[in-house]
């Protein structure tokens, strides 16, 4: 086994590390003393030379030069807004002719991105602010092109306010009823799975708008219990528990029907389009062209390796196939995550030559041509220009970083940013200017706005602060490495060793992974580990071990082959790739062979399991977090990308789970789990738990009252974190 070990010296923290002062403290990183600083929720405006920002106070919305990073107005201030009277601004959306804003206030989260909020419409001239409606709150707001008319979700039906009218209301559908319709959003599943929480759009000129349909009457109902607890106390549940239903399809079972709705503005008459779909297939995106008579809807078949773009007629109902993207085994979800759409183009994303690239098509669907070609993968999209025809992007540079790019006509391709880590842009309106953020494992986030060719005008964020807080604590030393497995797969990961590290002594070895489909942990940024600058694996440094994070087999960065090796069969791959590393570590010298532990979150917390009891014993202690432990209890859109149905794959299913392996289980565990989990539930917990007890092997297990899967809350991840250490500390 080769390994190639290279210390990374770039960055203002590590070379501070050996003259550190004090120990870290957990409480201090889990209550944020650390937390590098960004500039958070940056809006490029309209005229391509200010972009916008909510104040730190959330009380203005102000706009910023991107040229010089320097205060140009603002734009909204509570203080000076005339009629209706707010505390505080949670959000904004400011119209596409930019006279009018909306102001969102009293925000209540629903899942992972849908929240209801009261909002209300802004004069940005007048300064006069007034309710959006008097109805209730809504969810999901949306300007017409014009700037004339709000569309929004209320209760699951479709409600629409004509501004040139006295802010007239009028109900677009009727239908929508908790738990049976909804119209505009998304359900459950297609909200977590298809990273959206509105599905409703105006078209170019503002006289249609159009909707998908969610039909979930068949979908089964699934149930968790509320408590009273604390932090927040819900007092309702002071005397009696109560408990949340909500529709959850999960592997196999039935899905909510599908279907794409319009609305003729002036007629007012609501119509079907006519798509030529099966029940089973998901609607993952629509979007109007810049041709008001053309509807794209965006298609995936079950088993999620066909993707449709139809293009869609409004009024005739009628659609015609533009593209179809076929793909071995499964679409990633960039394929429709960001479609953008220009006067006389489109951009999709797609993983069809083995890597993920760009494709340009005109509005017939006619492929222009590749954008972006090579054995690297494109990870952000920013948009085309297209007078100049050239594409703006984020791409790897190597597995492990990431740099901003741009591609023209000829395919000329043009680094932006030079720094070695992971950048990450957000451009002005037509590509003038944009805001870098730039950092490595070892360099906390450095934000700087540059011109159109790269050039750092002014640095608005160099956490200076942050690294003079760091420079006084006691850090271990990172490292990136890499190391060929038994079965010959060569796999990359990132060390991190004590401060007074003795190559003499032989230590204990935590080792962190996620390991599901497409994600990566081991990156050259910030945000590698826990917390970031893997602060709390330095924790554990400062307690004595060596921490470790190895990418295995089905992880992303690194092309199409190797992420969908895990095909059919998660669990399997994953699992031995982990146990090779703990196997590869145990050869150092420096390494204590018998006290190797593990850890993971939710899939993580599932390749822990599957790791634990993988048959060779490689690891004497793990925690699992929120893991699931069995394919069959999750949801069908994630799952079934994976693994296709339980019936089409019952060994897929059955052989690969936690549950299967129970009676092998090695290792002293932790097993830790929020009762109110939405996402994965705590049922995995108690159904493996029950398979440890009936195969008589002992474990710990910690639940956390009314926590979802984050498991946060008042002194919540202090405990959780603690018990981790802890539990670690008393077993290696």
């Amino acid at each position: 086994m080769k390994t190639l070990f290279y210390l990374l010296l770039i960055g203002l923290v590590a070379p501070l590390c050996a003259f550190a002062a004090e120990p870290i403290a957990l409480r201090d990183i889990t209550n944020g003393r650390f937390y590098a600083r960004t500039i958070q929720g940056i809006r490029p405006a309209a005229d391509g030379e200010t972009y916008t920002q909510i104040s730190a106070d959330r009380r203005q919305v102000v706009s910023y030069s991107f040229r010089t990073g320097e205060q140009v107005d603002v734009l909204f201030d509570v203080a000076t807004a005339r009629g209706a009277d707010i505390a505080g601004i949670d959000g904004y959306t400011i119209s596409p002719d930019g006279r009018t804003m909306l102001i969102q206030t009293q925000t209540t989260a629903i899942y992972r991105r849908s929240f209801t909020a009261v909002h209300y419409l802004y004069d940005i001239k007048g300064k006069r602010l007034r309710p959006l409606s008097q109805g209730g709150p809504q969810q999901v707001p949306i300007f017409s092109p014009d700037g004339n008319m709000v569309a929004f979700v209320r209760e699951g039906n479709i409600f629409l306010v004509k501004l040139l009218f006295g802010d007239s209301e009028s109900q677009v559908t009727k239908d929508g009823e908790f738990n049976h319709v909804i119209n505009g959003i998304p359900d459950w599943v297609n909200e977590e799975e298809f990273a959206t929480n509105r599905s409703m759009e105006f078209n170019a000129d503002g006289t249609m708008l159009a909707w998908v349909r969610y039909d979930e009457s068949r979908v089964k109902m699934f149930s968790f219990p509320w408590y009273c607890g604390q932090h927040p106390a819900r007092q309702e549940y002071a005397v009696y528990p109560g408990a949340y239903e909500y529709k959850y399809p999960v592997a196999g079972e039935d899905n909510a029907l599908v279907s794409v709705h319009t609305f003729d503005i002036k007629s007012r008459v609501v119509r079907k389009i006519n798509l030529p779909i099966a029940d089973e297939d998901y609607i993952p995106r629509i979007k109007f062209t810049s041709d008001p008579s053309r509807l794209a809807v965006f298609t995936l078949n079950r088993h999620q390796d066909r993707l449709d773009i139809y293009m869609a007629d409004p009024r005739s109902t009628e659609c015609r196939l533009a593209v179809r993207d076929e793909v071995e085994k499964y679409h990633a979800e960039s394929a429709y995550l960001h479609p953008e759409f220009y006067a006389n183009s489109f951009v999709v994303q797609s993983e069809r030559d083995g890597f993920n690239h760009l494709y340009l098509y005109n509005l017939n669907g006619q492929l222009i041509r590749q954008l972006t070609k090579g054995e690297f993968v494109v990870t952000d999209f920013y948009g085309y220009d297209e007078k100049t025809q050239t594409a703006y992007y984020a791409a790897t540079d190597g597995p492990t970083r990431r740099a901003v790019f741009k591609v023209d006509a000829k395919g000329r391709t043009t680094r932006l940013t030079p720094e070695v880590g992971t950048n990450a842009a957000t451009f002005a309106t037509g590509f003038k200017y944009f805001i870098n953020v730039h950092s490595s494992i070892n360099t906390p986030p450095v934000t700087t706005l540059r011109d159109a060719k790269g050039k750092v005008l002014r640095t608005l964020e160099d956490n200076a602060a942050l690294c003079e807080t760091l420079a006084g604590v006691q850090l271990g030393q990172r490292e990136f490495f890499s190391f060929t497995t038994g079965e010959g797969v060569e796999l990359n990961g990132y060390m991190v060793r004590p401060a007074d590290f003795d190559p003499t002594k032989r230590y204990p070895v935590v080792m962190f992974q996620y390991s599901g489909p497409g994600s990566q942990q081991v990156v050259d940024s910030w945000s590698a580990g826990n917390y970031g600058g893997t602060l709390f694996e330095m924790y554990l440094a400062q307690r004595g071990f060596v921490c470790v994070c190895v990418d295995g087999r089905g992880t992303g960065g690194r092309g199409a082959a190797f992420e969908r090796a895990t095909y059919l069969n998660l669990g399997d791959l994953e699992s031995r790739d982990q146990v090779e590393t703990a196997l590869y570590l145990g050869t150092l010298p420096y390494v204590d062979k018998a006290r190797i532990g593990i850890w993971g979150w939710s899939f993580g917390g599932f390749c822990t399991l599957m790791s634990m009891s993988e048959g060779r014993n490689a690891f004497a202690a793990g925690v699992a977090v929120a893991p699931p432990t069995s394919w069959r209890y999750y949801d069908t859109i994630y799952t079934e990308r994976f693994m296709r149905t339980p019936g089409e794959n019952p060994t897929g299913y059955d052989a690969f789970t936690p549950i299967a392996r129970a009676p092998k289980l090695h290792g002293r565990l932790l097993i830790c789990h929020g009762l109110a989990d939405d996402n994965v539930h705590f049922r995995n917990v108690a159904e493996y738990t029950e398979a440890l007890v009936q195969a008589d092997k002992p474990f710990f297990q910690l639940t956390y009252t009314n926590r979802n899967h984050s498991i946060f809350g008042g002194n919540t991840r202090y405990h959780l974190f603690r018990a981790i250490a802890d539990f670690f500390a008393e077993n290696l």
